[in-house]
């Protein structure tokens, strides 16, 4: 029987969300030595101006060795909620835009038989816009809890909420909203379409295949963490640093960045151009494994 529009697209919703969690479960320690790595050398905040890891395997050793090896996977709850949310979205709206401008004759260049580029950049940016913008709580407890790890520090997810919420109010749970999303808009805008483009290259090479999805998620995953990791410093920073509004009222002007250029500027000035690529090698290591993992699981499930 012939699923109906509808039918397919609730599918697609489901299966990125599923593929999303199961590619965030393989890659979390990863993630957490990038945010260490970020928010370290800060001379704005004396709190994280120490330089404690040497690069992402020294962080992963140190936060093992000294931390447990569970304080690689603080904050993993919030960030498969987050993937609930986020990557059902986010993957669902995509194709189903891709959907309805393929029907509306805007997908398709009737001369080349080829994806038009400026459509699919328009699908992934719109998506990508309004998933993270949702999403975006999840994704700050997901940072003050990477950021917290183990030991004395440690707070369950509840109590990370609870603290953001009765010190910070609602508003504090959307800290760095406006970075998210503009960080969401460049690897949307980067990752989806250049996974796209090799796909339906190397179709012709190896087939509807595994093999193809593994090449084809490297090439965008490269492509998007070059385009995308001097906003995720951005966002990681002023997530982590918004938290002292609230508990450190008295020192609320030197300690707090107001806002996405400033963040950048500062960190800039007083730690170098390239600061702002902090965690590029774990964000791109696992950005690889990530986009494997989704696109593998996603493709088979499609096939369903």
């Amino acid at each position: 029987m012939k699923e109906t529009l509808k039918e397919r697209d609730i599918k697609i919703f489901a299966y990125g969300g599923i593929a999303s969690i199961l590619a965030e479960f393989g890659t979390f320690p990863i993630d957490t030595t990038k945010t260490r790595l970020q928010i370290q050398g800060q001379k704005i905040d004396k709190k994280f101006s120490q330089l404690r890891y040497g690069g992402m395997i020294d962080a992963f050793f140190k936060i093992a060795r000294d931390e447990g090896v569970t304080a690689l996977y603080s904050g993993v709850w919030p960030a498969v909620l987050r993937q609930a949310v986020y990557g059902t979205i986010k993957y669902g709206t995509y194709y189903s835009l891709k959907s309805f401008a393929r029907e509306g004759g805007l997908l398709v260049d009737p001369k080349t038989g080829s994806e038009r580029v400026w459509c699919t950049v328009v699908c992934a940016a719109t998506a990508g816009v309004i998933s993270s913008a949702l999403a975006n709580p999840t994704d700050v407890l997901k940072v003050r809890m990477q950021v917290s790890g183990k030991g004395s520090r440690q707070k369950s997810l509840w109590k990370c909420f609870y603290e953001i919420y009765k010190f910070e109010g609602v508003k504090g749970l959307w800290r760095g909203v406006v970075p998210t999303t503009q960080r969401a808009i460049i690897i949307t805008s980067v990752d989806l379409p250049v996974y796209d483009f090799c796909k339906s290259r190397l179709l012709n090479i190896f087939g509807d295949q595994p093999i193809t999805h593994c090449i084809s998620s490297s090439i965008s995953s490269l492509s998007a963490a070059i385009a995308s990791t001097p906003m995720d410093v951005v966002r990681t920073r002023l997530m982590n640093q918004k938290h002292l509004l609230a508990l450190n009222e008295t020192n609320v002007t030197q300690n707090i960045y107001r806002g996405s250029f400033h963040c950048a500027i500062e960190t800039v000035r007083h730690e170098g151009l390239m600061a702002l690529y902090k965690g590029f090698i774990p964000a791109w290591m696992r950005m690889g494994p990530w986009n494997a993992i989704f696109f593998v699981t996603f493709e088979q499930m499609k096939k369903l």
